[in-house]
């Protein structure tokens, strides 16, 4: 997973879940807000972030600075990715998988939100286990952030047969 700066990145930030959590107090229930806020340039680069205040846009606010910190860039190759991945966090599991030009973005919710964030057009993915927002965010930038193009793996590896004895 390769963190990415975010200056000078043109970033857009979707929120993607708001919960209203509640803590028992003398006097009765005191409310506040947690977010989950996706962030990207559209052009391989997105990031998630949690934020937690008293108010909405506050919480908004502070999910998107997280967001920032947690930035990763994503191979794109045509539109899609190169090659299946599944991310896992928690009881949740995330199977991104390349789609030929013209299948568009076949996802739901938090998932939707950070493969089109990403920059990502013809995507097939599916959610298996936990639905839960966070999780399945969470999930999905990790699965995301395993993907490895073709030169990077070859550069890891090395030459193979006939180039290395070249």
């Amino acid at each position: 997973m390769k963190r990415v700066n975010p200056e000078g990145l043109d970033l857009k930030d979707r929120v993607v879940h708001i919960s209203r959590v509640a803590k028992v107090v003398k006097g009765g229930r005191r409310f506040s807000f947690s977010a989950v806020v996706v962030v990207g340039d559209a052009n391989g680069h997105v990031g998630t972030g949690l934020g937690k205040a008293n108010e909405v846009p506050d919480a908004i606010k502070k999910a998107v600075q997280n967001a920032k910190r947690n930035m990763i860039s994503i191979p794109l190759v045509n539109g899609t990715i190169p090659h299946e991945v599944l991310g896992e966090f928690g009881a949740s599991k995330v199977v991104i998988r390349p789609a030929s030009p013209g299948t568009g973005v076949i996802a739901g919710g938090g998932v939707r939100a950070v493969v089109e964030s990403g920059g990502i057009s013809n995507v097939l993915t599916k959610s298996l286990g936990s639905n839960n927002p966070h999780n399945l965010v969470k999930a999905a930038i990790q699965g995301l952030g395993q993907l490895r193009t073709a030169e990077q793996i070859s550069e890891v590896r090395g030459p193979r047969g006939e180039e290395a004895t070249a």
